[in-house]
Order: C-alpha cells, then structure tokens, then sequence
C-alpha cells in the first residue's frame, strides 16, 4: 500500500506590507478612531481624543466601533478609516 505524504504549507503569494509614513505634526488632520468594545476602552479614547484636540490641533475625529472585540474589524469599517490620516486603537479593559 502507497503513502501519501500531503504539504500543509500554504502556496499564496501575498504582497509585503510598508509601514505608512509618519507624519510631521497632527494639526489639522483627521483622527480616526478603532474603538474595540471593550469595557472603558472608548473612556481612554475619549481621554486621548481631548488632548489631541487640544494640544495638537487635530481637525475632526471619526469614530468607529467593533462589535466583537475578539475578531478583526471588518473590511467595510477599515475601508471607512482609510480616509484618515491617522487612526488611533488599542485595548481597553
């Protein structure tokens, strides 16, 4: 009887990611936010947004929320932040 030996490795091919490059001051710019639903993560935000509108000039401030702080934000709601010049999310419990 013959052996099969099977590849579990993948063959796609993806395209290297490149860091977005920095920017030179916030004044004026688009802040977006990835708020992810945890518990007080949108107080911190909150907290960060003040000051990055009163000590850095940011311009207006999108917010977005996942609904599911285990999964990754969907396409569409990346594709809305896309339009920022920066976008601010992280974890908070």
């Amino acid at each position: 009887m013959p052996i099969t030996v099977l590849n579990p490795t993948s063959q796609s091919q993806t395209e290297p990611l490149r860091m977005a490059l920095p920017l030179t001051a916030l004044e004026g710019c688009l802040l977006g936010v990835l708020d992810n639903s945890k518990v007080n993560s949108d107080r911190l935000f909150r907290y960060a947004e003040a000051i990055l509108r009163e000590r850095y000039g940011v311009r207006e401030v999108l917010w977005r929320r996942k609904h599911n702080f285990s999964q990754p934000a969907p396409p569409t709601l990346l594709a809305e932040l896309s339009a920022c010049d920066a976008i601010l999310t992280g974890i908070g419990d």
